[in-house]
């Protein structure tokens, strides 16, 4: 019995079309997969179905029945609960509590934690979850949480669970326990919609796998029918259009090097060096450990073990300040968060790490007026007058701001997080550009990304995390389908 049935959604932002006319059906007691690689559309879609996003074309069917769209609160009426990869839960109550939370059972005007607990208790039992109702959700492991979330979709009329990533925390152990528990979800005419980077898991439990690339819809097919390296061949190949055509530049000795650097989970013993001129390219999923090691190595984050050192002599970096006194920058993923006074003008955005550094009694207006000038005309940066709010900017104006901030300090160690998140086409053409003049002055950068057109458009070596790990070291001018096989880890034994 077909339950949801998404017909040609589409959804745009902006002028980005991250969603272009996808569809796929989900059937009762089916496991159905959705694969892509980061920025493939598949979050969108997740939350075009559980009412946080609406979409703007196409429709989904629901028992016959057509929608444009429904809020949160339609979604779960009608029976579809959505598992995020983020836990979802409240640390400070028990097991039970957020079992029942916002549907808690009461007594006389108080809740009646004995039949809750009680109920908690038979739920868990009918799915072979071994979790003491009574324990307080900060005392759980990242299985145990995870396996929550799942009592709590299955406590409600739950026809529909969508699983976003739910291993990704887990361990071998943890992950064949929640396998068995889809499974048995999927025997009790569940309808799963199911996604995972990690293929080996579509391939143990999966139905139909649905592809995703850019947005686009690529095809529905069983799982009897494809195998894990026809997935990945569906998933990469592109236009040459969407790969930049940068210059060269003169590649020189090694000069910036990480040696072991280990924080907890997020980043294991990490080593790796760049040479002068070099654009040293990072990849991996989402939550491999990427950003984790540029705070590392930036000093946001202080790092259990390992060390960085510049032409052989070793660096003492315990704090931003200590890597920029060292001629390290980063070029934050977030912006908004980590990188810009949003209320500030233009110009202190961009003069305040210059100014912190070589603070004086007073401000040379004149000065910073010519700086700012300068580097306005240097970098292309449109805005009205330099007391503009940074928030009225562009996002490719905005990372330009952040850029100038970094130029003028003229650092030797660049590191760019996700360069042109949220910059248009233009824009990221200009960025590239700014980038590779870097690597033609002889700057050490180092290229987080999780495009892999600008991967391989940009990098001269790319290296790939997994799991906190970085498992190989590829040339830039490796395929797709190799980058993308180091990503999902198919090469691993």
């Amino acid at each position: 019995m077909e339950l949801i049935s998404v017909e040609n959604v589409s959804k745009i932002y902006g002028q980005h079309k991250v969603l272009n006319n996808v569809s796929f059906s989900l059937n009762a007691g089916e496991v159905h997969c959705l694969v892509g690689e980061n920025g493939a559309g598949k979050s969108t879609i997740i939350k075009i179905l559980s009412g946080a996003v609406l979409p703007n074309g196409g429709k989904i069917h629901i028992d016959g029945v057509a929608y444009n769209s429904f809020t949160p609160s339609q979604s779960m009426d009608l029976g579809i609960s959505t598992i995020y990869q983020e836990v979802e839960l409240i640390d400070t109550l028990t097991v039970s509590d957020n079992i029942f939370l916002g549907h808690e059972k009461t007594r006389r005007f108080t809740i009646d934690t004995k039949t809750q607990d009680k109920r908690a208790r038979e739920i868990m039992d009918s799915l072979n979850i071994n979790i003491d109702e009574k324990q307080l959700v900060e005392n759980l492991s990242a299985s145990q949480k995870q396996m929550l979330q799942i009592v709590k979709a299955f406590y409600g009329n739950t026809r529909v669970l969508i699983m976003d990533e739910p291993t990704s925390s887990l361990g071998v152990e943890e992950t064949r326990t929640l396998m068995q528990t889809v499974k048995t979800l999927r025997d009790r005419g569940i309808g799963i919609i199911y996604i995972s980077h990690y293929l080996d898991e579509i391939f143990e439990i999966g139905d139909q796998i649905t592809i995703l690339k850019d947005g686009n819809y690529v095809g529905t097919y069983p799982v009897s029918e494809i195998d894990i390296s026809m997935v990945i061949q569906k998933m990469v190949g592109r236009e040459t259009s969407m790969f930049y055509q940068r210059d060269s530049a003169e590649i020189g000795e090694t000069a910036f090097e990480a040696r072991n650097l280990r924080w907890g989970d997020a980043v294991k013993d990490v080593s790796f060096s760049v040479r002068r001129g070099e654009i040293f390219g990072i990849g991996g999923l989402v939550g491999a450990g990427r950003s984790e090691l540029a705070s590392l190595i930036f000093g946001s984050q202080q790092r259990d073990s390992g060390e960085l050192l510049w032409s052989g002599k070793r660096l003492s970096i315990r704090s931003p300040r200590d890597a920029i006194k060292s001629g390290i920058c980063l070029i934050t993923e977030d912006r908004k968060q980590f990188a810009l006074f949003f209320d500030r003008a233009a110009q202190e955005n961009v003069l305040i790490v210059k100014n912190e550094m070589e603070r004086g009694p007073l401000l040379n207006n004149k000065e910073e007026i010519r700086v700012m000038d300068d580097m306005v005309k240097q970098l292309q940066i449109v805005l009205a007058h330099r007391a503009q709010p940074v928030s009225t900017l562009s996002g490719g104006n905005q990372q330009k701001t952040v850029i100038a901030r970094w130029l003028l300090n003229n650092c030797d160690v660049y590191i760019f997080d996700e360069p042109t998140k949220g910059v248009d086409v233009g824009a990221r053409a200009e960025i590239y550009k700014l980038i590779t003049n870097l690597a033609k002055e002889g700057k050490c950068v180092i290229m987080i990304s999780s495009d892999m057109p600008e991967l391989l458009s940009m990098s001269d070596r790319i290296g790939v995390m997994r799991d906190g790990s970085l498992t190989c070291v590829l040339p830039g001018k490796t395929s797709e389908e190799e980058l993308l096989k180091c990503f999902l880890g198919v090469n691993e034994t």
